[in-house]
């Protein structure tokens, strides 16, 4: 992994060849106090019609997605029970880019006791009457828990950014803001494990288009939709800021190529495993007293 200064190790890739994979769809660190600044990739050196994680075809693809989430499954019931870490998963994305897929695909099996998702939407006047990030706070998981946040706090460096709410001084100051929180959630036993959903604009205009065509659909489709999309090179801009601005080696991003959607859960079911396998969950050792109890 690219990642340096004292990374988290349950972000290290067991296997070299996944470790690589895993490293060149992540975008550069942010230069730290003393260190010269380096020029960090945009989304333009990441191509959302590739499948780097894919096993040739779209069915034994599936059938992978399948397999792991039955894994992820058993991990996550032992997660819950061994009580150490709290998990806080970011999906960010454009709108269309599969954050809703991306739960049902790799999260549909798991248990609802231990994983929680949370859609985010504009703040309510109770929400926006406080800092923004007390919502997010929260939101955030307890002991054993799993956090699938769909959107997430950094719709507070595009929204605004993009539509020129706030000054220049203060997008600097929420993306610090940012990092100091993910910071302290890391340092408290929450690892933040971050997804960046990534299509192009083409495969957004056919996921519009269907959406209008599919009358099952029409209640996911809004004009909002088509004003933001007004926007893409604008919020292309704030993304490419907020990725340079907040990879870290504490809550690092990975951008996953969603153009296919059976691909991206497959990656992000891929990179999910891993991390959780370099845990070493265990469970609880049970009450001693017990050993020779018989339930009659």
């Amino acid at each position: 992994m690219p990642l340096t200064h004292h990374t988290a190790p349950y972000f290290d890739a067991r296997d070299k060849a996944l470790a690589q994979r895993w490293a060149h769809w992540q975008p550069g660190l942010p230069s730290l106090p003393g260190q010269a600044a380096g020029k960090a990739p945009t989304l333009d050196h990441f191509n959302p019609g590739d499948k780097p994680f894919s096993l040739g075809n779209k069915a034994d693809d599936k059938a992978a997605v399948e397999e792991l989430a039955v894994e992820l499954d058993a991990l996550q019931n032992l997660f819950y029970a061994d009580k150490r870490y709290k998990l806080l998963v970011v999906l960010q994305g454009t709108d269309t880019s599969g954050k809703d897929g991306t739960i049902r695909g790799v999260f549909g099996r798991m248990s609802a006791l231990g994983v929680h998702a949370v859609g985010w939407k504009a703040p309510t006047e109770a929400e926006r009457a406080r800092d923004y990030l007390w919502r997010i706070h929260e939101q955030v998981p307890q002991a054993g828990d799993i956090t699938v946040f769909n959107r997430s706090h950094y719709e507070d460096v595009l929204v605004p950014v993009v539509n020129s709410w706030i000054t220049p001084e203060q997008h600097q100051q929420r993306l610090a803001h940012i990092n100091d929180f993910e910071r302290m959630l890391s340092e408290t036993g929450t690892i933040v494990l971050k997804f960046l959903l990534h299509i192009s604009p083409q495969e957004q205009r056919e996921r519009l288009q269907e959406r209008l065509d599919d009358p099952a659909k029409h209640w996911k489709f809004s004009m909002g939709d088509i004003e933001v999309r007004k926007q893409w090179s604008d919020y292309r801009k704030a993304y490419n800021t907020l990725l340079a601005a907040t990879h870290t080696p504490w809550a690092p991003w990975t951008i996953v190529p969603a153009d296919s959607k059976t691909h991206r859960n497959l990656m992000v079911a891929t990179l999910l495993r891993e991390v959780l396998h370099n845990l070493d969950l265990s469970y609880p050792t049970g009450d001693p007293a017990l050993q020779h109890f018989t339930v009659v």
